[in-house]
C-alpha cells in the first residue's frame, strides 16, 4: 500500500513554485488544464513523489484558515535548522503562524502553520 499527499488550492501554479522553494522540490509531473492551471503536479524530492498539488475546484470550501486543523502535513528530518528556517520564512509569508520557530518536548526546532492557501503544516528537523 502507499499513500501519496495531495493538496486541492486555489492559485495551483503559485503554490507549486512557493513549495518547491521552500522544500527544494522539484516538478516530476504535470498536467494542466485548459485554465492553465494544474489539474495535477507531482513535486518530488530526491527523485521520491513529496506532494501532489491541484487547482481546488470550485465546490471546494479553501476559506482562509486561522486556527488548528484537523490534518497537517508533517515534514521533518528536513536536515538542519537553516533548512527548517527557510521553509518556515517561505511558508509563512502571508499565512498563518499557530507556533513559531522553536524548541518543543520532542523536537529542538519546529513550527506549526498553515500556509497562505489553507494548508497546516507542521515542519520540524
Amino acid at each position: 500500500m502507499k499513500i501519496s499527499p495531495q493538496v486541492y488550492v486555489r492559485g495551483s501554479i503559485e503554490a507549486v513554485e512557493m513549495y518547491c522553494k521552500a522544500f527544494g522540490a522539484e516538478i516530476s509531473f504535470q498536467i494542466k488544464d485548459e485554465r492553465n492551471v494544474y489539474a495535477h503536479c507531482e513535486l518530488s524530492i530526491g527523485g521520491n513523489l513529496f506532494l501532489a498539488v491541484s487547482e481546488a475546484p470550485d465546490n471546494c470550501d479553501v476559506s482562509p484558515k486561522k486556527a488548528w486543523q484537523t490534518m497537517a502535513f508533517n515534514v521533518y528530518e528536513i536536515g538542519s535548522e537553516e533548512a527548517v528556517r527557510h521553509a518556515y520564512e517561505v511558508l509563512s509569508e502571508g499565512g498563518t503562524v499557530i507556533d513559531a520557530l522553536g524548541p518543543c518536548d520532542w523536537n529542538p526546532c519546529c513550527a506549526n502553520l498553515i500556509d497562505k492557501y489553507g494548508v497546516f503544516w507542521w515542519i520540524a528537523i
